[in-house]
């Protein structure tokens, strides 16, 4: 079939894509311990510059925020330095790339981050579950420390720090990871935040500070180049909220006013929400679309005006060149599981260009 829609260049904000095929972020714990990108990183995402976007993996704005072992940070200058060889390598190839900023909050564990550094959340409520450790293998998450109102405030200059610090590096633009349980998406929702200050209580309290957080990326950086990734229902890493819906339509309410780059919302996990209707009624038209497309899918949604762009994720694992196979009609690869978080080159950066053979 056709992949006109697909193959269109799109302009979002400040964002000019080849194409409408983004690279979903994907956590894969390749960085070395401190954070820092290495070498296989930048080959990695060089390998995969065809994209319209590549959207890179959740990375930590301060060690405080830090949720897995070998997840990378931009916060020091070997962060910025190690990330430079990632954009440079993607740039030589006329790719475009942001990172995706995420603050894991109550996710993660005093045996990932260095001695001392604690795990705060918006209240002092522990999420239910586990995360890998390389230091003593599956561990409880921690139980958390309630921020202040001040300490939320120093949070959100984080997230602009770690903008400004994401463009030294040479990315094109940020993405603020607002689901999956992590710290924007704990104060959202309403199981995790207890608050009674001006981040807590109703749903507009509850989204101003992922709000604030957008607000003070855009500061920095501009509106154009800057993203936000939702996706309302979404129970993962144990959050709970009474009307995810209503809450995550406030938060896009919010966000519209800032005229940022993009929405980048995934498929709702049940049926009685559509994250898509949502976010064009709530924010708009720039949306990139993800979860679970395939490129009819994804070629369909685009024309019937869904969206803007649509986001892979799995397909660009094993398919480095997933561009040029969506393009040609040719079969797509399939992906090691057991790979997916594994130090070293398997799985990551071994995965072959498509061959006739």
């Amino acid at each position: 079939m056709t992949r006109r829609h697909l193959l269109q260049p799109l302009v979002l904000g400040e964002l000019r894509l080849a194409n409408r095929i983004v690279m979903a972020p994907m956590t894969r714990n390749r960085a070395d311990p401190d954070g820092t990108p290495g070498p296989l990183m930048a080959q990695h995402y060089a390998q995969r510059a065809e994209a319209g976007l590549i959207v890179a993996e959740g990375t930590w704005p301060s060690v405080t925020g830090q949720a897995y072992c070998r997840q990378p940070g931009i916060k020091t200058a070997a962060h910025i330095a190690g990330w430079k060889r990632v954009t440079d390598a993607v740039h030589a190839r006329g790719g475009l790339i942001v990172l995706q900023i995420m603050h894991g909050g109550r996710i993660g564990s005093r045996h990932i981050k260095p001695a001392g550094i604690p795990t705060v959340a918006p209240s002092a409520l522990r999420a239910a579950g586990e995360v890998w450790t390389d230091a003593a293998g599956m561990q409880p998450f921690d139980e958390p420390q309630a921020l202040t109102t001040q300490e939320v405030r120093a949070v959100v200059r984080e997230h602009a720090q770690a903008a400004l610090n994401a463009r030294e590096a040479g990315f094109d633009g940020v993405e603020l990871h607002g689901t999956s349980g992590y710290l924007p998406m704990q104060f959202l929702s309403s199981g995790s935040n207890r608050r009674e200050d001006e981040y807590g209580g109703t749903v507009a309290r509850r989204a101003r500070f992922a709000f604030e957080c957008l607000q003070a990326m855009a500061e920095a950086i501009g509106p154009g180049r800057v993203g936000l990734r939702l996706r309302p229902g979404n129970t993962y890493n144990d959050i709970r909220d009474d009307d995810p819906a209503a809450s995550h339509a406030e938060l896009m309410r919010q966000a519209a006013t800032l005229d940022l780059a993009y929405l980048h919302v995934m498929r709702a996990p049940e049926t009685r929400i559509d994250a898509f209707t949502l976010a064009r009624e709530h924010f708009g038209h720039r949306l990139i679309l993800n979860d679970g497309f395939d490129a009819a899918g994804a070629e369909d949604a685009l024309a019937r005006h869904e969206g803007a762009a649509v986001s892979f994720a799995r397909h660009f694992i094993a398919n480095p060149d997933l561009v040029q196979r969506l393009r040609d009609g040719l079969p797509l690869a399939g992906f090691d599981r057991r790979t997916l978080y594994t130090p070293g080159p398997a799985g990551y950066t071994d995965y072959p260009a498509w061959s006739p053979a």
